[in-house]
């Protein structure tokens, strides 16, 4: 089942001899329960379409669905952008920017809350579980290991049950082991779960994992 689909995105800034095409028409489709990888050099606009895919800033052109929904028509979102992606998104950054002063559980929990997720507790510990984490529910983020903080982070992201799972340069900042780790769970969580999941990454060595794999070149998205 078609999860996400993004038709003819173009994204500019600048203008005249300053101008950059971040995005030249750009099309993908991601489907449920398959794991993709984006792939491409610095620059070439792998960040610049994830936050249009993520709905954070919008494409100059171009229309996105999700769930079969049009939801972006040009540089306009159909619908309000919070409750759109709350509804559909799920995201995990290079860091996982745990709050600090909070547990593991915790951290999970707030984003239950946020979500409207009920009973929060409940959906806190069944993910904790899911992702072999229910032994260190208690720790604190330095308490944490690298990979162990990112499992966080994704249990985060599900929180509330996105059918699409975003992921930008997710194992950056961990050792090659601790990477693979990352990148099998989320194979899993797509797999599992039946959620779309569009990892961005410059490791080749993990493409394996995926299912199918694009890669970006000075704005444009080749297959």
């Amino acid at each position: 089942m078609e999860a996400l689909r993004a038709e003819h995105l173009s994204k500019h800034y600048g203008a005249g001899a300053t101008l950059v095409r971040a995005l030249t028409d750009v099309s993908l489709r991601l489907e449920s329960g398959a794991v993709c990888a984006l792939l491409g050099p610095s620059g070439s606009g792998k960040s610049t379409l994830v936050k249009a895919l993520g709905l954070v800033s919008l494409p100059d052109a171009g229309r996105i669905w999700m769930g079969g929904r049009l939801v972006v028509d040009g540089d306009a979102a159909l619908g309000s952008l919070d409750v759109l992606r709350r509804r559909h998104l799920g995201f995990v950054f290079q860091k996982a920017n745990l709050i600090p002063f909070l547990s593991a559980r915790k951290n999970v929990e707030l984003a239950c809350e946020i979500g409207g997720v009920e009973p929060p507790r409940r959906r806190t510990d069944e993910l904790l579980a899911y992702l072999e984490l229910a032994h260190r529910a208690d720790a604190m983020p330095t308490e944490l290991s690298g990979g162990e903080q990112q499992r966080v982070a994704v249990a985060r992201a599900l929180a509330n049950r996105p059918a699409i799972l975003l992921a930008d340069e997710p194992t950056a900042a961990l050792d090659r082991e601790r990477g693979r780790a990352v990148m099998e769970l989320f194979a899993r969580v797509a797999h599992e779960q039946g959620t779309a999941v569009l990892v961005v990454t410059h490791d080749h060595r993990t493409l394996d994992l995926f299912d199918l794999s694009y890669e970006m070149e000075d704005g444009r998205l080749k297959a």
